[in-house]
């Protein structure tokens, strides 16, 4: 029995440390820690808002469908402005949602205040990738 106990804490051990590298590779932070935007090798939007700011929830589904349909090629990052305040401010952040987009070489090439659709931050991902 104590085996298997033994087993099942090295699975879960190695479970929890390929979550932190997935998480780091796409941009996501574990919990409690900031996350990494932009991420270094990769065009990357950072989306920072809040869960409670409407027009925040209202992105969520879209950073969702981005991130999907974009892994591999660019990271989406959200940073929630409550827990990480000085990220927020480091990043210049004025008003929530805000979308920051950077190149592969880590430079912001383009910045949108308030809601953004899908269409419309997929044709700046598109733009910066080349597509």
């Amino acid at each position: 029995m104590a085996g298997l106990n033994a087993r099942r804490l090295l699975g879960a051990s190695a479970l929890g440390c390929l979550l932190v590298a997935v998480l780091a590779a796409s941009g996501l932070a574990a919990a409690g820690q900031a996350p990494v935007a932009p991420v270094k090798g990769m065009v990357t939007v950072v989306d920072a808002g809040a869960g409670y700011c409407v027009p925040c929830r209202m992105m969520e589904p879209v950073l969702r469908d981005v991130e999907r349909e974009y892994r591999g090629r660019a990271a989406v990052v959200f940073v929630d402005v409550t827990k990480f305040e000085a990220m927020a401010t480091h990043l210049g952040v004025r008003v929530i949602p805000t979308q920051i987009f950077y190149d592969r070489t880590g430079r912001e090439v383009a910045r949108h205040e308030g809601y953004m659709d899908k269409k419309t931050l997929s044709g700046q991902l598109d733009r910066m990738i080349g597509k």
